[in-house]
């Protein structure tokens, strides 16, 4: 009914920022090229930023893109959970209705959180990854939308944002990869204090390569005059310029609000005081336009036109009159659905809510209370709670305002903004001893702790305690990641319950304190576990108690897998079946069957690990079948059944991307590249190790991403790379919480890496370090492949002087642990046959009697690199003479020929350059041929590079080598980096057979490998 009034403050000339409005048009054609864009304008409030942003989703819309805005909203001094998503994504659906629902298709429910109109959020049991899950699939869901299409989503007030949304936003900016997108974040610079919360995001983001900031500086003197000129639509007078720019200092609103005081003559008398200029125009405006700029004030960043008129108890006419003369002199503005009112900047808003008396303000919201109370409807529903929980609390009524303060919390909870609930929930506890008793014996557990399993008690009779909040607040403190505050709680909480004798509450506690010590990086957390069990110790089964003893059992599995940790494991499952908890049941089958794997007995702990997760995934029990999705291909790579391993991993991928889970991801990819590398893809095992880095939400998922490239990097001979691999997956696992699926395979890479350089002592230490007190029944998967690593370095050093130092010693201890192995699968029965053999090597003692077995083992297993290295073993018996024993027979010459030619294909294939090397030089002492004679390979080429063994670009490389040119003149001419030269300058000198640069270039030379001006030809190609 306002829509025509005249906004006359607001120059319809766009001025300056050229600059800006660049930046943004650039970005926008690079994500209408398939390159999403991040952005952040910031500027201090009035300085233009909502202009810049408009003036920018115009241009945006007339090149065909579709532009939706949210903004984050402010009730009060609290934010609203998600709300400027909830808005672009509720705006998203109206332009693109039918896009957005096949975006969504399959994950309604979980997306619902934001958008509650695809659905209703589901209720169940929340854990560490239900944030980043519900983050992830908004990232699939904007990247689904922008496929086919430009997508522009503008936030607004990122000043005002929630934690979740601040959460949100760092996510898209971090992983948003494809799609035509442009995200872009404004924020007030001025607000930004030291301790503001968004002062870390600004910095995180700062570091990312990929997101531009746009910081709006005032406008100078002739950009005023522009602005003035456009809002009088006329020249101004360069005194009035002067006074304006002034006073102003260039920002753009009070340039708008001087021009027009100015203009009407209002500015007489006016101080220098900016808060004076912005309530002048109020208090010119009628008694009841005043009034209802008040009430508007304290409403929020917006006020529905119904809530208003219930609050301001006006008749609709004049209700009516005073909007018209609010909106007529510039002050409030529709909203753009034409329901609401807001004012036309927040800093007349903030001026008018500063000026309201601090009894004014209270009767205020007590009003909008009791009118949302009288009829819901008034606002959104996914705002409800929240706003009424706001009102209430600043209308000073505890009786009213904990209730809703704690309905607040749950639908936070319910939407994965466990920070904000855990403000709410903080907010709660301190208004529960203000609260009458009567209104908390209302309270019923059942209606706010979702996150706190019942201690056995009715939570739908009993009444609400204050340890359940405390409890709540745990969850929520340690689901959100602030782990400290948390932890604090939990403190407090087990302080109350020292004299109330409730042993279950106390368990409950002890095991959240495991977490979140382990999380801290504190400890590994089983003293906390050791005290929960303890206190469920003899008391019925109960829901309490089947999670201690599951919690304890998988800890047990990854520390210390035994007899104790399969009976708990057994116990939870018997539990947990007793009391009809089906998910906790479900995780506890799951770690189950990976006991009675360690335990031996493979097929049947196999079995129940498979049913567990087939039964997980017929009920949707997400979480658990994404747990079982790592766990049992990690068990079937344990009993070397690799193929099975990796299909049933990439239908994890698929499945836990699917439901965003990204930790789950992350170890799926990082378990892939195990099994990759075990069966001969290492180019796949690379690339599955390198998702599981990116992947990653935790840092330990990530560390195994990282060991997987370690592993790699040494094999391929890459000593530096597998040293910074080795370094990152050392960070990333921490020392606190050792365990041995992390400790063994780190020292086998400590080793490998020692061994190549030469340092005997150092690789000695690693290994007896780690092996001290034996390997762990269960285990055994990463004990045989470090004593395998220890044998053959000791094999290899055994003529070395420096070695025999504490050499008997060792190996002593080596034998030793090898009689203590397990060899409960043909993968460890040959590993054990292996490392004896390298063993007798080391005593010198290996002949190709032992070999031979080895070989029969290997060849009768998927591992094709362990195959090649033990034939590559044979194949130097049979040609090492031995006590009484000749050189070898003209068989063993034509067997050994044959071993090495196929340990040097897959080594050649596998791009494992030692092993490679090696063969070559055997073969070339023994006077070998490495090709079939019945096979002479192509035709002579006429350039003689290529029967050196030369690649294409190696020739290369020789070419500007002979031509005297260094690595990084090299790197340069090439487009490759100086590293990339260094590594094909040494495979040249070693193909050749010569130790430096020069020779190198002399036998080129002497070749007449390449012609005069060949070097200008190549540097033209």
């Amino acid at each position: 009914m306002l829509s025509a009034v005249e906004t006359r403050s607001v120059s319809p000339v766009f001025v300056g920022r050229t600059a800006e409005l660049n930046t943004l048009q650039d970005a926008l054609a690079r994500a209408t090229a398939g390159e999403p864009q991040a952005l952040l304008v910031g500027g201090e409030a009035g300085v233009g930023k909502s202009r810049l942003i408009e003036e920018f989703a115009a241009t945006a819309c007339r090149a065909g893109a579709v532009v939706v805005v949210g903004g984050c909203v402010e009730i009060g001094a609290d934010g609203l959970p998600f709300a400027p998503f909830s808005t672009a994504l509720r705006a998203l659906r109206r332009e693109l209705p039918a896009e957005l629902a096949a975006a969504a298709e399959g994950q309604e429910e979980e997306l619902s959180r934001l958008l509650p109109e695809l659905g209703e959020a589901p209720t169940g049991r929340h854990d560490e990854e239900g944030m980043a899950r519900l983050f992830e699939l908004t990232a699939r869901l904007l990247e689904r939308v922008a496929a086919d299409r430009t997508v522009v989503v503008a936030l607004e007030d990122l000043h005002w944002a929630d934690t979740s949304t601040r959460h949100l936003l760092a996510y898209l900016f971090r992983t948003l990869h494809t799609g035509r997108l442009v995200v872009l974040a404004s924020y007030r610079s001025d607000d930004i204090h030291r301790r503001h919360p968004l002062r870390p995001l600004l910095a995180e983001l700062d570091r990312l390569r990929t997101v531009r900031r746009i910081e709006l500086d005032r406008f100078n003197r002739a950009e005023v005059a522009r602005q003035i000129a456009g809002i009088l639509a006329e020249e101004p007078d360069p005194a009035q310029v002067d006074d304006i720019f002034d006073r102003s200092d260039g920002n753009a609103f009070f340039v708008e609000e001087l021009a027009v005081a100015a203009h009407e003559g209002c500015c007489t008398g006016l101080t220098d005081s900016l808060r004076d200029l912005l309530l002048v125009r109020v208090e010119a405006l009628p008694e009841s336009a005043q009034r209802v700029a008040r009430i508007v004030a304290e409403g929020g960043s917006t006020v529905e036109y119904r809530l208003l008129a219930a609050v301001a108890r006006l008749s609709e006419d004049d209700l009516i009159e005073a909007l018209r003369a609010a909106v007529g002199a510039n002050l409030l503005l529709a909203t753009p659905s034409g329901d609401g009112y807001r004012f036309r900047h927040s800093l007349v808003r903030e001026a008018v809510s500063d000026d309201l008396l601090p009894g004014e303000r209270s009767r205020l919201n007590r009003r909008y209370a009791e009118a949302l109370e009288a009829d819901p409807t008034l606002v959104p529903a996914d705002e409800r709670v929240t706003r009424l929980a706001s009102y209430w609390y600043h209308a000073h009524d505890p009786a009213k305002a904990l209730p809703a303060v704690l309905d607040a919390s749950a639908a936070a909870r319910r939407r994965h903004a466990y920070a904000e609930q855990l403000g709410l929930l903080e907010r709660a506890m301190e208004l529960w001893d203000s609260a009458p008793e009567e209104v908390r014996a209302t309270l019923r557990p059942a209606d706010y702790t979702e996150g706190y399993p019942p201690c056995g008690c009715d939570p739908a009779t009993t009444p609400l305690r204050h340890l359940d909040l405390l409890a709540e607040a745990a969850v929520a403190g340690r689901l959100c990641g602030e782990r400290e505050r948390a932890l604090k709680i939990t403190k407090r909480a087990l302080r109350l319950l020292e004299d109330d004798g409730d042993p279950l509450r106390a368990a409950w506690f002890w095991t959240q304190r495991s977490r979140l010590v382990q999380a801290l990086a504190r400890g590994d957390g089983w003293r906390e576990l050791g005290i929960a069990q303890d206190l469920v110790r003899g008391l019925p089964p109960s829901e309490v108690h089947a999670e201690v003893l599951t919690t304890a059992a998988n800890w047990s599995m990854l520390h210390c897998p035994g007899p104790e940790a399969l009976a708990a494991a057994e116990r939870a499952v018997e539990y947990a079946r007793m009391i009809g908890a089906r998910e906790i049941e479900l995780n506890a089958r799951v770690t189950l069957g990976g006991l009675v794997v360690d335990s031996g007995d493979h097929e049947a702990g196999l079995a129940q690990t498979r049913q567990a997760m087939e039964q997980a995934l017929a009920e949707g029990v997400t979480g658990v079948a994404g747990r079982a999705y790592v766990n049992l291909p990690s068990e079937l790579e344990s009993v070397g059944r690799s193929k099975e391993a990796a299909a049933l991993l990439r239908e994890g991928v698929d499945f836990t991307r699917r439901y965003g889970q990204l930790d789950a991801e992350a170890w799926v990819w990082g378990n892939l590249s195990d099994s990759l590398y075990s069966l001969g893809d290492w180019e796949g095992s690379v690339e599955a190790a390198t998702k599981a880095l990116r992947r990653g939400h935790s840092a330990k998922p990530q560390g195994m991403g990282a060991l997987c490239l370690a592993h790699v990097a040494l094999s391929r001979g890459d000593i530096a790379e597998a040293g910074r691999q080795l370094r990152a997956a050392r960070d990333y696992f921490g020392s606190h919480d050792p365990m041995p699926q992390q400790r063994l395979p780190l020292a086998r890479i400590v080793v490998g890496i020692a061994a190549a350089e030469g340092r005997v002592t150092d690789l000695r230490a690693a290994a007896t370090d780690a092996l001290d007190g034996g390997v762990p029944l269960g285990t055994h998967r990463y004990g045989w492949p470090l004593l395998l690593a220890a044998a053959t370095a000791e094999a290899d050093t055994r003529t070395l002087p420096a070695a025999q130092p504490g050499r008997e010693e060792f190996l002593e201890q080596l034998w030793s642990t090898v009689r203590t192995l397990t060899t409960d699968a043909p993968i460890w029965l040959a590993h054990e046959q292996w490392v004896r053999a390298e063993l007798q090597r080391a005593q010198g003692s290996a002949t190709a009697d032992v070999w031979s077995p080895v070989v029969a083992a290997f060849e009768q297993l998927e591992r094709p690199y362990d195959l090649a290295r033990v034939r590559y073993r044979l194949a130097e018996a049979l040609l090492t003479p031995g006590p009484g024993r000749a050189s070898g027979t003209e068989d063993d010459r034509d067997r050994a020929t044959e071993l090495l030619r196929l340990a040097h294909a897959v080594a050649a294939h596998l791009g494992a350059r030692p092993l490679a090397e090696a063969a070559t030089q055997l073969a070339q002492r023994a006077r070998l041929a490495l090709r079939p004679a019945a096979d002479p390979g192509p035709a002579p080429a006429a350039d003689p590079v290529t029967a050196l063994g030369l690649t294409s670009r190696e020739r290369d490389v020789l070419r500007l080598v002979s031509a005297g040119r260094t690595n990084r003149q090299i790197a340069e001419e090439l487009f490759i980096s100086p590293k990339t030269a260094s590594v094909h300058v040494s495979n040249i000198l070693a193909k050749l057979g010569v130790s430096g640069r020069g020779e190198a270039a002399a036998v080129a030379h002497r070749l007449g490998l390449f012609p005069a001006g060949a070097d200008d030809r190549l540097a033209a190609r």
